[in-house]
């Protein structure tokens, strides 16, 4: 229960954001099946539980399909530096894990926006559709207030047993990662479902309210993209 806790008594004693710290994995073809032994014991004995806990997740579709996401937190930026870094570590680190990799390797430290998001305290992490949104220049408040915000008064009234979680890109970005929207899901027959949202927002905000919505995503945003994550439970701490 502390350990649960941790991140939530942080942010009290700092009146800091939780951050959660991404790292996207490339590996040798060659090498998975050595990676991913080096890569799980490797979580086992340094991130296996806590704000340092490591979760790794398998990406499965789009340009990024084939390669691993590990993340990490939440924490706090002041905390970030006691997340285990002493020799064994990294020693342990070079010999498991980075010597299977290719150079290239991307890293994000996105923000949590729990008053936004919906999690229940018991709902357990299968598989994740990842919704990342790119933000015109200058155009976030707006986006904040004329598009997401209405999108999740949508969800609130009409999928609210839907767990899903908000998160913003500390740090300037030119990859079209400025905002995260992330559904939890349980089975991929989730995707399947019939896509009522149009209608969702027109019984919310009012009929023939959705063009107008549609404007304000055109003026604030310069597009999106989805991935879709599958939690790798047996690679994580």
């Amino acid at each position: 229960m502390i350990m649960h806790l941790l991140p939530l008594m942080m942010t009290a004693q700092t009146n800091e954001d939780l951050i959660f710290e991404n790292v996207m994995l490339t590996v040798n073809p060659e090498k998975i099946v050595e990676f991913e032994a080096g890569i799980a014991a490797h979580n086992k004995k340094f991130h296996n539980n806590g704000p340092y806990g490591a979760r790794v997740y398998s990406i499965l579709n789009g340009p990024n399909a084939g390669k691993y996401m590990l993340n990490m937190g939440p924490f706090t930026w002041s905390a970030i530096d006691a997340r285990p870094s002493g020799q064994d570590h990294t020693d342990d680190n070079n010999k498991n894990i980075n010597k299977y990799l290719t150079p290239e390797v991307r890293v994000n430290y996105m923000k949590m926006h729990p008053e936004l998001s919906n999690f229940s305290k018991d709902f357990e992490i299968k598989k994740l559709s990842v919704f990342m949104i790119d933000v015109k220049r200058f155009k976030e408040q707006d986006f904040i207030e004329k598009v997401l915000k209405k999108v999740v008064k949508v969800y609130k009234e009409k999928m609210p047993d839907q767990m899903y979680g908000i998160y913003s890109n500390e740090l300037n970005n030119m990859d079209g990662l400025d905002f995260g929207w992330v559904d939890f899901f349980e089975n991929s027959s989730w995707l399947a479902q019939e896509d009522k949202f149009v209608q969702n927002f027109e019984e919310v905000h009012g009929a023939g309210s959705f063009p107008s919505f549609l404007a304000d995503v055109e003026a604030t945003t310069n597009g999106d993209q989805v991935e879709i994550w599958e939690v790798r439970n047996d690679l994580s701490g």
